[in-house]
């Protein structure tokens, strides 16, 4: 035993308020409570943890690394706004949820393997969301990043999934099934295809360029939000999700165009009134 180090062990336990603590041969501690070193002014750890039953928080610092945290986690990790642009040191397994947002990262090679919970990487530089986990039993929120594709994303999100304010031309690539609301509002889509095939919440699909609704999931348990695209001047004729699938059927929208004799023949099917035309599309009679 080493007393030296085994002091200077402690000095920083009773510094951070770590109280219910083990100390192992390689000098890493064994927590058995919450970590708290949130604002603290830290650019490093300040100490080699292995595994903490409870929370560890260590956001709010000036963190570039994750180098000597803990190995596994019992609760919740956070480390959002830090300035951290790798996950290098992160911990591979954590029952609650992972919280990296806001930060500097542009890759999440590093993050944990296994999550009982929600994973939050918004409000960094991501490019890519190859390493995420493969489903989440909660909310995955990747918004306000830098992505132009969702590969790599979870295929299985319990609840909520967030990627809107990014850099998206296609959903392809993302979760199949969502248990909670989907957003996908503020990109550059053009085109629904690829999205999820059942949302159990909202559906958001808002300022974007979409001009059909080919590709629209099969099922939203809730309500679709279209606003500031073309095709909410057609979503306004009728606005009921369940008729999106005659709709598609009868192929009256193909991209900017739009066969009025199968629009109309549409609106009568649902007892809709016809239309002359529709705004931001060529019309062809």
């Amino acid at each position: 035993m080493n007393y030296s180090i085994d002091k200077e062990i402690h000095d920083v336990c009773r510094e951070y308020g770590i109280m219910d603590y083990t100390i192992n041969i390689d000098g890493s501690i064994d927590v058995d409570d919450d970590v708290f070193l949130y604002n603290k002014g830290l650019t490093k750890l300040p100490m080699k943890f292995n595994h903490v039953s409870g929370n560890f928080n260590c956001s709010g610092n000036n963190l570039t690394t994750l180098l000597g945290g803990p190995k596994s986690v019992g609760y919740h990790f956070y480390c959002q706004h830090n300035k951290l642009t790798t996950l290098e040191g992160a911990p591979q397994s954590i029952f609650g949820s992972f919280w990296c947002s806001d930060n500097q990262l542009t890759s999440l090679e590093g993050s944990p393997k296994s999550i009982g919970s929600g994973f939050y990487c918004s409000d960094n530089k991501l490019t890519s969301l190859e390493f995420s986990p493969k489903s989440v039993v909660g909310n995955f929120n990747c918004h306000n990043n830098n992505l132009t594709t969702l590969e790599g994303s979870p295929q299985s999100v319990s609840g909520n999934f967030s990627c809107y304010y990014n850099k998206l031309t296609t959903l392809e690539g993302g979760p199949k099934s969502v248990g909670g609301n989907f957003s996908c509002s503020y990109n550059k889509l053009t085109t629904l295809l690829g999205g999820p095939k059942s949302v159990v919440g909202d559906f958001y699909c808002k300022n974007n360029e979409i001009l059909t609704f080919d590709g629209a999931p099969n099922h939203i348990g809730r309500d679709f939000y279209c606003g500031d695209n073309p095709i909410i001047n057609i979503w306004k004729l009728f606005k009921d999700y369940s008729k999106v699938e005659l709709l598609n059927d009868l192929d009256a929208i193909r991209d900017g165009d739009i066969l009025m004799d199968r629009l109309n023949t549409f609106l009568s099917m649902i007892g809709r009134y016809e239309v002359l035309s529709v705004k931001g599309y060529n019309c062809i009679i």
